[in-house]
């Protein structure tokens, strides 16, 4: 399995960015995609997630409203698109992928970095004041 993110960059306070997450090399179609975030000095934090199964979505508080994560089955990627970007949004962001069905379980904890098996590279967020 092969996850490889794009879209990361530099933009002002309030500005947008969308990241994406292309998926390659699952033998099932059922699987959740997760975007975690390390911020300089921090633990790495779920921001949100989807499961390509039934389309739910998951996001944490701190992104709640401005974020919004979407799944194109046709072209196997995740987009994460990031409206009203704060400061504290400056991280570099991964995604994160966990085939569904043999791992039921750990799909109750999207946003534990132990859900997932598959990790991308990670790309650069930086948000200015």
């Amino acid at each position: 399995v092969q996850l490889v993110e794009s879209g990361g960059g530099s933009v002002q306070a309030g500005g947008s960015l969308r990241l994406s997450c292309k998926i390659s090399g699952f033998t099932h179609d059922d699987y959740a995609i997760g975007w975690f975030r390390r911020a300089p000095g921090k633990e790495r934090e779920g921001v949100s997630s989807i499961s390509s199964s039934d389309g739910s979505t998951y996001y944490s508080d701190s992104v709640k409203d401005r974020f919004s994560i979407s799944l194109d089955y046709a072209k196997k990627t995740v987009y994460l698109q990031m409206n009203s970007l704060k400061p504290e949004d400056t991280a570099v962001y991964y995604c994160a992928a966990v085939q569904s069905s043999f791992n039921i379980a750990r799909l109750s904890y999207p946003f534990r970095v132990q859900t997932y098996d598959y990790w991308g590279q990670g790309t650069q967020v930086t948000v200015a004041s």
